[in-house]
């Protein structure tokens, strides 16, 4: 008992050494537990799912109405990306966009994240192109305006060009490598509530042909570039989009590359993205 008394009386008083020690342990201790635990439990990051699309086109009347479950709230144009954390059933229990959004939704879900993205023609490409980049992004959800789309045709499609075409580089990338986990895109064509606002099907078919127009602009303008003859068949392939060659542009070709690219109609105002959802739901 005199060797426990002793060292007892010597913790007990007060000391430089004592000092120290208990230092080190107050500090130390807790930053040795924190790396355990966060050693020992792996981090897992969500999938995402993207929003892309030219400004007006109801994005961000999406992100809300999704996040609602009710209707969308009143927006205006995004000048920075933004997300909103949501769940998708594992077993349909809640089968629709209304039941997940409630916080007693039944049965069990995977949570995602929803990234809404600036459509201004300044500061999309750069916001899309470095969301594109991540690995955890599962899907694109690129939305128009169908009622206004005459109007804008040709930058909606240009912006539409740059992501498939960004996309398909990815997937041409993996040849050499680890081939990446494939991206699809929905066209989520809105406000058909609208009587000015055309089909989903002559949406895609006007889609595919400005598509195919601007392909053969850049085809164009590479040769009138002054680049020489040999670097010309290398950089024309790299920036067209879909079958090489082919004469006129269909989202099928975009298949050859894992990129598969629906069309589908809906309106946001009316609450009309049950299509729209399920498509989201399959992707996570």
């Amino acid at each position: 008992m005199e060797v426990p008394k002793r060292l007892l009386e010597y913790i007990l008083t007060p000391s430089t050494e004592i000092f120290i020690v208990g230092a080190i342990i107050v500090f130390l201790l807790p930053i040795l537990v924190h790396l355990y635990i966060s050693r020992s439990t792996p981090y897992t990051s969500l999938p995402s799912i993207l929003l892309l699309g030219p400004a007006g086109g109801g994005k961000t009347s999406l992100l809300t109405l999704l996040e609602r479950g009710d209707q969308a709230t009143p927006t205006h144009t995004s000048q920075t990306p933004q997300s909103i954390e949501l769940t998708v059933s594992d077993d349909h229990g809640a089968s629709t966009f209304r039941e997940a959004a409630r916080a007693d939704a039944p049965g069990s879900h995977r949570k995602f994240l929803l990234v809404d993205t600036p459509g201004h023609g300044k500061l999309r490409n750069q916001h899309a192109m470095t969301h594109i980049a991540s690995s955890t992004l599962k899907g694109i959800v690129y939305v128009l305006d169908a009622a206004t789309l005459d109007e804008y045709l040709a930058d909606a499609a240009a912006y539409l060009y740059d992501v498939l075409l960004t996309l398909q580089k990815r997937t041409g990338a993996g040849k050499t490598s680890k081939t990446p986990n494939a991206i699809h895109v929905l066209v989520a064509v809105n406000k058909l509530d609208l009587f000015t606002a055309p089909p989903a099907t002559l949406v895609k078919s006007n889609l595919e042909a400005e598509l195919g127009r601007i392909r053969q602009s850049r085809s164009k303008g590479l040769l009138d570039s002054g680049v020489g003859a040999d670097e010309i068949g290398s950089e024309e392939q790299d920036a067209w989009l879909g079958e090489y060659g082919s004469e006129k542009f269909s989202f099928r070709q975009m298949r050859e590359f894992d990129v598969e690219v629906d069309v589908v109609g809906g309106s946001v105002l009316e609450g009309n993205v049950d299509k729209w959802w399920d498509w989201i739901s399959d992707r996570i």
